[in-house]
């Protein structure tokens, strides 16, 4: 009943570009469209700030789902079967908790976030509130996630494991399995995984090698998304 789609894509990261928001929204539309198609659901997308819906409303007059903004009076309605929550941050981790908690009372529906920065680095954030927004991300299930590696990829499908991909040398643009994971591989894991210290990843590449085929290795995938 609570769940994390992402994309783990530079491009993603820095909404601040000219053309960044853009194209998140219209990858975000790309993702509404197939929740619709395949729950045949109605689904209810928030948008961060009021500008961007109403600017999403306009432009997506086709859309089969309703656009609202965390910054309405009543973003989410009695009639919304499944609410999808688009890029939100950690200045609105109040506002997503009590749609969240809202959402778990009679009828109980489905919360979905898109992409969500509900964690921040910032010094200014108390190891407290960290804490607690940390416990709060933990009551969702991340049922895809596809994150490029300089060599390869971190992908995950619900129900499937996590799975490490690293490039595969004889075959341009193919990818080979390199390790399935029960949980999301940190730091360490891909060390061990692309650094060769473990037995069954003495064919991956090293992770520090060829550091600036991220930049090839994000086209590709990039343009699978767009397909």
């Amino acid at each position: 009943m609570r769940a994390i789609a992402e994309l783990l894509i530079p491009q993603l990261e820095f909404l601040n570009e000219e053309g960044a928001q853009a194209e998140v929204w219209a990858l975000s539309r790309i993702f509404l469209d197939t929740l619709v198609k395949e729950t045949g659901q109605k689904v209810k997308a928030i948008f961060p700030d009021a500008g961007a819906a109403a600017l999403l409303k306009y432009q997506w007059t086709d859309a089969g789902f309703k656009c609202a903004s965390l910054s309405d009076r009543k973003p989410v309605d009695v009639e919304d079967e499944v609410v999808v929550m688009v890029i939100p941050d950690h200045q609105m981790v109040e506002s997503v908790e009590r749609i969240a908690s809202q959402l778990s009372d009679d009828p109980i529906r489905p919360l979905v976030m898109w992409n969500p920065r509900l964690v921040s680095g910032d010094v200014g954030v108390g190891f407290n509130v960290r804490n607690l927004r940390r416990n709060f991300l933990s009551t969702f299930t991340t049922v895809y996630s596809m994150r490029p590696l300089p060599t390869g990829a971190i992908f995950r499908q619900y129900p499937g494991k996590w799975k490490v991909f690293y490039d595969d040398p004889n075959r341009p643009n193919r990818y080979l399995l390199a390790r399935e994971l029960v949980s999301r591989p940190d730091a360490t894991d891909i060390e061990i995984i692309f650094g060769g210290g473990d037995e069954q990843s003495e064919e991956a590449p090293s992770l520090m090698n060829n550091v600036m085929g991220v930049f090839s290795s994000m086209s590709r995938f990039m343009k699978v998304i767009s397909k």
